[in-house]
């Protein structure tokens, strides 16, 4: 077998790319580690990417006395859940007939599709659309205003504008109506673009919180959890707005956490969900991205 010689061009790239491992890695690490670490403690600097007093006590003081936050768990679940395969499958349904080059408004319905992109009602004209709706105050308030995205659809249109022609040829020939050639060969080929789209869709839903505050907050079981986080930062924040002008020994005695050591904690239990999904759809999405950006 042969040896490999290594070059002064494989040590620097090795060095440079250890470099952007420990970039990328230390701020959440630095996360982490604060969350983790007694807020006392962490007022006096220094803190790293490890705890030098471990303690839960950041994570509890998020979740004692705060019923709603099992709730606001489970809703923010479901709106993920039901939202990003709902928002799958219309945003594959559009792309797929904006693809279809006999579809007589292919033209005008692209270009009113990208315009969105660039113009946007306002949230008043919104808040009054969503009212009208009857969707106040309504679970299907997550669901309906995030089923369309014009980036998503133009990503899936593109990776399907992308398939061979022949595909579609053959199986016409046999007999497949639109409906068998979408399911059962469109959608099986587009595997990488829509996990690509889902985890759009998903990261989206699951970070989500002011759609609640302006038209569910009234509804303490439409609550989420993001919404909820928000209240708790907002609250620790203001309880410690004079904590800056008090001695750490009396910030000692008065509490055991600070407003940075809870925004860490926050920060920690909105991401780590995500951090879970992402390595599973991870593999979809580079190919899913660039697979349909160039045709040949």
């Amino acid at each position: 077998m042969k040896k490999r010689h290594y070059t002064v061009t494989d040590f620097v790239i090795a060095a440079f790319m250890i470099v952007v491992v420990v970039v990328t890695l230390y701020p959440f690490l630095n996360v982490l580690a604060v969350s983790l670490n007694d807020a006392v403690d962490t007022a006096k600097g220094g803190l790293h990417i490890w705890p030098r007093k471990f303690t839960l006590q950041n994570y509890q003081e998020i979740f004692s006395g705060n019923s709603q936050l099992i709730r606001a768990f489970i809703n923010s679940v479901l709106r993920t859940v039901i939202g990003t395969a709902a928002g799958v499958f219309c945003t594959c349904v559009m792309a797929y007939v904006l693809s279809r080059k006999d579809f007589v408004f292919r033209k005008p319905v692209s270009i009113l599709l990208i315009l969105t992109m660039y113009i946007s009602g306002g949230m008043i004209p919104g808040y009054i659309l969503i009212r009208s709706l009857g969707l106040v105050n309504n679970f299907a308030v997550y669901i309906l205003p995030m089923l369309l995205s014009a980036f998503n659809v133009i990503i899936i249109r593109s990776f399907i504008d992308n398939l061979p022609d022949a595909l579609e040829e053959s199986a016409k020939i046999d007999g497949a109506n639109d409906f068998v050639i979408f399911f059962k060969i469109i959608m099986p080929l587009c595997i990488p673009a829509i996990a690509t789209v889902a985890l759009f869709i998903a990261v989206g839903q699951w970070n989500s919180w002011f759609d609640t505050y302006l038209y569910a907050r009234s509804n303490a079981n439409m609550t989420t959890l993001q919404y909820e986080l928000m209240k708790i930062l907002d609250n620790a924040s203001q309880n410690s707005s004079a904590g800056n002008s008090v001695a750490l020994d009396q910030l000692q005695n008065q509490t055991k956490t600070t407003p940075e050591s809870i925004k860490m904690a926050i920060t920690i239990i909105a991401t780590v969900p995500i951090l879970v999904v992402y390595p599973f759809l991870q593999k979809y999405f580079v190919s899913g991205l660039t697979l349909g950006a160039v045709k040949s």
